[in-house]
């Protein structure tokens, strides 16, 4: 059940909007839980996932089995993966191929507002 959203997760999630950089409510948060899409609650990832890219968008280099889905967009000369929510379809951020080396290689860029943490 897709819920009330604040002005910037309207924004985020249902007009595919991206918040400023370094901004974000959770990009510092390194307590251990779960991230869940702030619009229908469908978990998206685990707390042991998340790393610091430098970018100023929380990353994270893995999802939560079948909780993603993947759509390409974008022209012949920049072509990037949108990443959306499995269950409810709102956009999330993107996702690259410069994460950890060590574990996926992939960079989950997800907007702070698309989220909300629960804690353990």
């Amino acid at each position: 059940m897709k819920k009330k959203l604040t002005e910037k997760q309207e924004y985020v999630l249902r007009k595919k909007g991206t918040e400023l950089p370094f901004t974000g409510k959770l990009l510092h948060n390194k307590r251990k839980g779960k991230y869940v899409c702030a619009d229908c609650g469908n978990v998206l990832f685990d707390s042991e996932t998340k790393f610091d890219s430098g970018t100023g968008w929380p990353s994270f280099y893995d999802a939560r089995k079948g909780s993603v889905r993947f759509k390409k967009e974008g022209k012949l000369f920049f072509r990037r993966t949108e990443v959306v929510c499995a269950k409810c379809g709102g956009h999330l951020g993107h996702v690259f191929d410069d994460g950890p080396k060590d574990k996926t290689g992939k960079r989950y860029c997800i907007n702070s507002a698309a989220l909300e943490f629960e804690g353990k």
